[in-house]
């Protein structure tokens, strides 16, 4: 019997002893975080830098050592890179700057984490940097897959991980494990059934480690060893049938037991981006794919979008469809809260965020909202906030939201025209830290 640990935030040990060392704060990607932002006790203040670069992610390295990892928006022109920062948790100003880090020419968001080693590692297109404190090269490898890598994962031994991405009909995807000190293979690269377009996630549990890949048909659950990876032949569910009429899954959440996900995620900008080589480069001539990147254009199906758990026990699997307009789309997975018994799912073409109701066996609508969220968010459960995006008519904002209620205890405006999916992360002091394309920003409740 396959069995989680204690359902908490716990950063395996191969990552630098930090609150939040990776994207969604661990492995599981439940994006949870103690304390609050206690929204009704205070009124938000921003701070936001326009920087004209895509900015992915924030991680916690050391105590109030905050950094920033992204790539170039450089869909044609001069070839893009990828690019770390140091920033002053409070200011933002930059106290450090990697030099331009070399990315094969793919444009896409990747990842970067603090390893225990005390090097933040960055994925970013076909390469991976480690990095110093002080955010200077230590080591280059170019990964023997020329395509794109969404996101990175460090195992509890220290090894790294990470997947290039795929779409339907664009091959096999492979999850490639490096070896921290060096940056070398640690075993041949492991070949997946099919495609892989969402990020992993991975759970350390007492019958050993897994990993967890979304495919285009199935999610996969590999078995890791010191010396290779696996297949879980008893656990390969299928979660859409390609004659249907629903899109790719992004990320899963593993929590209470399960594996959750979305589905319609293979939203019209992302294929035009996966639909080059390199990916996301365009001739300055080609408008139809400038055209196609905005994440707001119709969907390639009419599908609802749909919210699916699945037993991490037998596969089994339950699916509801919380929203009423077809052509569902999102760019970011969801967020289950078992302390509340509620999962949290939206849909990002036509809005709307959710409240799904865990308590009972068979999942149930507990409450919605008329927002627009797009972004990976975080949640408190001590002070049972949810903290995510709402996008309005070119105005990014930052809301705050009663995970139990669904009411809406704040909203503030970013001053950012643009929202994509990238990652909120908690700061340090009832703030949240922001990303997304050309702006930065914090927001402090007080």
């Amino acid at each position: 019997m396959l069995e989680t640990e204690l359902d908490r935030k716990v950063a395996p040990s191969g990552y630098f002893p930090s609150r939040w060392p990776v994207e969604c704060g661990g492995n599981r990607r439940q994006k949870s975080e103690s304390g609050g932002i206690f929204a009704k006790k205070g009124s938000p203040r921003v701070t936001t830098i326009r920087n004209g670069r895509w900015n992915v992610m924030t991680i916690h390295r050391a105590e109030r050592e905050i950094y920033l990892g992204g790539t170039m928006p450089a869909f044609s022109g001069p070839p893009p890179f990828g690019w770390l920062q140091k920033i002053d948790p409070v200011s933002l100003n930059v106290l450090a700057e990697s030099p331009e880090l070399p990315c094969g020419e793919h444009v896409w968001c990747g990842a970067i984490a603090a390893h225990a080693n005390g090097q933040i590692i960055m994925v970013n297109g076909n390469y991976l940097h480690s990095l110093s404190s002080d955010c200077q090269i230590v080591k280059e490898a170019r990964l023997p897959v020329n395509q794109a890598h969404n996101g990175l994962l460090v195992l509890s031994d220290g090894t790294i991980v990470t997947k290039d991405l795929r779409l339907e009909n664009q091959g096999c995807s492979t999850i490639t494990r490096i070896d921290p000190e060096n940056l070398e293979l640690v075993h041949e690269p492991f070949v997946l059934p099919e495609g892989s377009m969402g990020r992993i996630a991975s759970d350390k549990t007492p019958e050993g480690e897994f990993i967890y890949v979304p495919g285009i048909e199935k999610i996969w659950r590999i078995r890791v060893s010191d010396t290779n990876m696996k297949l879980d032949e008893t656990w390969s569910p299928f979660y859409r049938r390609i004659n249907g009429d629903q899109g790719l899954a992004w990320d899963g959440c593993v929590s209470d037991g399960y594996l959750w996900i979305m589905d319609n995620g293979d939203i019209d900008s992302l294929r035009a981006i996966y639909g080059s080589h390199p990916n996301g480069r365009f001739e300055r001539t080609d408008q139809a794919n400038f055209s196609r990147l905005s994440w707001q254009r119709p969907t390639p199906w009419k599908g609802h979008q749909r919210l699916l758990r699945f037993s991490l026990l037998d596969g089994s699997v339950e699916a509801i469809s919380p929203f009423c307009s077809s052509g569902g789309g999102i760019i970011a997975p969801p967020v289950n809260v078992p302390e509340h018994n509620m999962c949290l799912a939206w849909d990002s073409i036509n809005g709307g965020l959710v409240g799904i109701s865990t308590e009972k066996e068979e999942l149930s609508l507990s409450w919605s909202l008329e927002v627009r969220p797009s972004m990976q968010p975080v949640v408190f459960p001590e002070s049972g906030e949810l903290v995510i995006n709402h996008y309005e008519k070119g105005d990014d904002q930052l809301i705050v939201v009663d995970i139990l209620t669904g009411e809406l205890l704040s909203k503030v405006s970013l001053d950012s025209p643009l929202a994509n999916g990238m990652f909120l992360s908690p700061g340090f002091d009832r703030d949240i830290y922001y990303c997304s394309t050309l702006t930065f920003a914090r927001v402090k409740w007080g």
